[in-house]
């Protein structure tokens, strides 16, 4: 089972991080945090490395569901969501998938959660 999905885009990174934010606000995601890799990597390593951006989406009322049947997940929770430029400018983006995430854990309930966001996350890669 894989963990992600993505795909991959003919844009801008910069485009590329507004487009997919916009895809996930149309359906009911929020960008909670964003995390810029390279220049986090650039200002604590002094090391450099493409483009690449970690984005926490959360819909507030699936994260209640899950916060309210497991009081832990909040450990796996935003679900993150990766744009990555890579070679001749093309951007790779690229979502956790829910379900294989929360496969440890038993609970049933979880289950009943990940699985419709799973397929909210893949519609919104798959439309990008």
């Amino acid at each position: 089972m894989s963990y992600y999905f993505s795909k991959t885009l003919d844009m801008p990174f910069d485009q590329a991080i507004e487009h997919t934010t916009k895809a996930l606000a149309e359906k009911g995601f929020g960008v909670l945090t964003t995390i810029d890799v390279k220049a986090t990597m650039k200002k604590k390593l002094d090391a450099d490395m493409k483009p690449y951006t970690i984005l926490g989406a959360c819909n507030p009322q699936f994260a209640f569901k899950a916060l309210s049947a497991e009081d832990k997940i909040g450990t796996m929770l935003p679900c993150n969501v990766v744009v990555i430029e890579q070679e001749g400018g093309k951007v790779e983006v690229s979502a956790v998938d829910p379900v294989a995430s929360m496969a440890a854990i038993d609970n049933p309930a979880l289950a009943e959660v990940a699985g419709p966001v799973r397929e909210i996350l893949k519609e919104v890669v798959a439309g990008l």
